[in-house]
């Protein structure tokens, strides 16, 4: 369903939501030089406390990135101590990475030793069974990013972890895990979504929040 732009030219945007979502956007992805800029361009306040959460932030969401899984697990118990405790998914996916650099190391005998100790345990319970064995895997292959299994060792793959972490953390500090433009664009895409599946009965496509982006 195509939806005419004119329809919303006279709909008012106050300057002040645009600069708080622009500024939600920056601290929520700790782009910190940015923000500060932002801030002394547009005149926003923001607590002081915010620069600490964030510089903490991305200290973790950085070392996971890197692969420095190890050192994401030590400052997540400094900074938020418990929360992998509650959370096991996030604590195998990082434990995870870390078996991932060993094993693109070459170093597999530690990375042997590393899962038969950490990640073993985590097959007691069946949702990680295949996870565990797609992992052991990379160990047959010389080039692991060459083996059916070559997003285990993808930039991608550390990227989806680093996300899932900082959305943690943000959950963890009672903060919203999605920065306010994510749940906007979410709400929007659900909406197009639902009046193209009404409207698509008459011949129109579906909606593709992609290709509403080129437009």
């Amino acid at each position: 369903m195509d939806i005419d732009p004119r329809i919303c030219v006279n709909v008012a945007v106050n300057d002040e939501d645009v600069h708080n979502i622009v500024l939600s956007y920056l601290v929520h992805n700790c782009f910190t030089g940015t923000m500060e800029s932002f801030i002394a361009c547009t005149g926003v306040k923001q607590p002081a406390d915010h620069l600490v959460d964030m510089e903490k932030r991305k200290r973790i969401f950085h070392s996971a990135l890197d692969g420095n899984a190890l050192k994401a697990i030590e400052l997540m118990e400094e900074f938020t101590p418990g929360l992998l405790e509650k959370n096991k998914d996030l604590h195998f996916d990082l434990l995870s990475l870390h078996f991932v650099r060993l094993v693109c190391s070459r170093r597999c005998n530690e990375a042997l030793g590393f899962a038969r100790t950490k990640l073993t345990p985590f097959g007691k319970e069946q949702r990680y069974v295949e996870k565990l064995e797609d992992f052991m895997a990379l160990l047959a292959y010389e080039e692991p990013e060459k083996s059916p299994m070559f997003h285990l060792v993808s930039l991608e793959y550390r990227q989806h972890v680093a996300d899932s972490l900082m959305r943690a953390i943000l959950e963890h500090a009672n903060l919203p895990s999605y920065s306010i433009v994510e749940r906007l664009i979410q709400q929007a895409t659900v909406v197009r979504q639902c009046l193209s599946q009404e409207f698509g009965k008459d011949g129109h496509q579906p909606f593709s929040l992609k290709d509403f982006l080129k437009s």
